[in-house]
């Protein structure tokens, strides 16, 4: 059975979908987390049980603890769904420490591909449905420059200065 919940973020509202499973922290594995208006990111439908943060409570929790400064590192069951390829990349950010930052360059060297197929790399962190807890804002490119993020540039920019990894812009 697939539950979601809506909870408020310093990011704005994130929608968490997941899935039960026996084996998760708290019985369910996540499948998406997600901000309104991002690229691919699921819809609501008949057959997702509306959840009051009782399946999704350890995630929720977890997610609060890492917008408070309490967590730094995800130890969450997943379920998304992508290619093998993609899989591969998104595991690949788990290892991109908190506060730290990697370029797509260096995940396609990581990967022993040739550097053509950097766009191919930058695809599968871009079709990432788990925004904040597989860390894609940590992926810049090699200039240091904010390259796209599926939740919006702002959001992941938004991150990385939280994380300390971006010193934040004084107005």
């Amino acid at each position: 059975m697939r539950v979601h919940t809506v909870i408020d973020s310093p990011l704005g509202q994130l929608l968490l979908v997941g899935e039960e499973s026996g084996t998760a922290p708290g019985g369910t594995a996540i499948t998406s987390l997600s901000v309104p208006g991002m690229r691919k990111a699921p819809v609501v439908r008949t057959g997702r049980r509306h959840d009051q943060a009782v399946a999704l409570a350890e995630a929720v929790r977890r997610i609060r603890a890492y917008f408070s400064g309490e967590l730094s590192m995800f130890q969450l069951e997943f379920m998304p769904t992508g290619t093998e390829f993609q899989q591969q990349v998104w595991g690949a950010l788990d290892a991109v420490p908190y506060g730290a930052t990697t370029t797509y360059g260096k995940l396609t060297e990581r990967f022993g591909l040739p550097r053509e197929r950097v766009q191919a790399v930058g695809g599968a962190v871009g079709a990432s449905p788990l925004l904040l807890v597989r860390p894609c804002h940590r992926v810049i490119g090699a200039d240091g420059s904010m390259r796209g993020h599926a939740g919006g540039v702002k959001r992941k920019m938004q991150l990385l200065t939280h994380e300390g990894a971006l010193q934040p812009t004084l107005i």
